[in-house]
């Protein structure tokens, strides 16, 4: 029978010879189908299952064809992270030379943007293609920090063994995620990486923390865009009669008039000036200011309710999942947070509806965290409140859900350790 003994072998554990030889040995026998032992920590243990699905050969390289230099400076070009790059690298870049390791930041594919650090460890880094342009997703180099956080959606750490391709064994990595404030969407990932003789239990730390600091760094930089945006619609709202507000390009209020403060506004990709259905508002007129958008409400259509009469939960990907609302008016698709996509897959299955207390324990295996609970489910509710109910929370009567999975049940929300969702429920849609 499995247990979690290994978990002392992990990466919380000094590198020594004995870890070493113990994550060895887990890793030999994971290759060759033996699960009756000791396993691996849970994230290295589907990541190595997910390799074996997938067919990445453990003795193959983790070499790829690197992005022509116009292509890779069109994704630098194009990425909020190189609005931060020198918040990284004050963060990490010191402290990655010192300890002989390298800082890489990767886009949201896991393609390789940029690298810094340790110059004896970049050279060395070049022989296994860790270099800028080259793609570091799980399958084209297999278990690793930087494509393992892609498929989990939380910080890593990989070390030694706990690489699935060989060559990687002498190599220890930590990884962590920077999202868009502004939509939620993934960025990229931040690594930090070098010898299994460097390895420290606390970058792991370090690394989230400056993820963290470049998405707070984000932040401020579009709260100053949205107080720009309030400078030019305010005079404008002003003259306005009836319900009006003025949003930027995400969807966030900057100013409103004639009706209470509303939370984000999920904007479609075909968002544009013109008459236009919004769930939460009904048809309205939009016309574009300097950084954002005017909507003024239609309240005469609004009161007649365009219904919605679908939803389609698309769990199929690995790494980005959506929700996309139909009704006579027209549809629209809202991305989701890896959270929220397991409340919204948890509530499909339970079309009775869910206590927040049962959301807790579906989720947390825990009925007190409701307060964790009810706080996710108004930010859902904010975005989705035509289809969703409260008291219990469910999606409302006469509204078909339909939900898209992937092909193999270990796939669905691979980031989750949601007990409802490990318990792969019934088939809908």
């Amino acid at each position: 029978m499995r247990t979690g003994a290994a978990n002392t072998a992990g990466p919380t554990a000094p590198h020594t010879r004995e870890t070493a030889r113990v994550l060895h040995g887990l890793y030999e026998a994971a290759l060759s189908g033996d699960r009756s032992g000791t396993a691996p920590r849970p994230v290295i243990d589907a990541s190595w299952q997910r390799m074996l699905r997938i067919g990445v050969d453990p003795d193959g390289g983790t070499s790829s064809a690197l992005l022509r230099r116009e292509d890779l400076e069109h994704r630098r070009r194009a990425t909020p992270l190189g609005e931060v790059l020198p918040a990284l690298s004050e963060g990490l870049r010191s402290a990655a030379d010192a300890s002989r390791q390298i800082v890489v930041v990767t886009d949201a594919e896991g393609r390789v943007l940029w690298r810094d650090g340790n110059k004896a460890v970049i050279r060395r880094a070049n022989g296994i293609c860790l270099q800028e342009g080259a793609a570091w997703n799980e399958e084209s180099a297999g278990t690793n920090a930087i494509g393992t956080v892609l498929a989990a959606g939380r910080p890593v750490q990989v070390h030694s063994a706990e690489h699935f391709v060989r060559t990687l064994h002498n190599w220890t990595c930590s990884a962590a995620p920077v999202h868009d404030p502004r939509d939620g969407r993934l960025l990229g990932v931040i690594d930090v990486s070098g010898p299994d003789s460097s390895f420290h239990p606390s970058l792991l730390a370090l690394v989230d923390s400056v993820a963290r600091l470049a998405a707070a760094e984000l932040r401020n930089r579009h709260l100053a865009s949205v107080d720009r945006l309030r400078s030019v619609a305010s005079p404008i709202l002003s003259r306005v009669g009836g319900r009006a507000l003025a949003v930027d390009v995400y969807g966030w209020p900057a100013a409103v008039t004639g009706m209470p403060p509303v939370g984000r506004l999920p904007l479609s990709k075909s968002f544009a000036a013109g008459r236009m259905w919004l769930p939460s508002l009904g048809m309205c007129a939009v016309e574009q200011l300097p950084g954002g958008w005017l909507i003024r409400v239609d309240d005469d259509s609004a009161a007649d309710g365009a219904r919605a009469g679908q939803v389609v939960l698309d769990l199929s990907g690995r790494r980005r999942w959506s929700v996309t609302v139909s009704g006579p008016a027209g549809d629209w698709t809202q991305e989701l947070t890896p959270r929220h996509a397991e409340l919204l897959y948890v509530l499909s299955l339970h079309p009775e509806g869910r206590t927040a207390a049962e959301l807790a324990g579906d989720l947390f295996d825990d009925p007190t965290r409701t307060v964790t609970v009810r706080a996710e489910m108004s930010r859902v509710r904010r975005r989705l409140a035509e289809v969703l109910a409260h008291r219990p929370y469910r999606f409302t009567e006469g509204v078909e859900v339909r939900v898209i999975r992937p092909e193999h049940p270990a796939d669905l929300l691979p980031h989750s350790t949601a007990p409802a969702v490990r318990r792969q429920g019934p088939p809908t849609g």
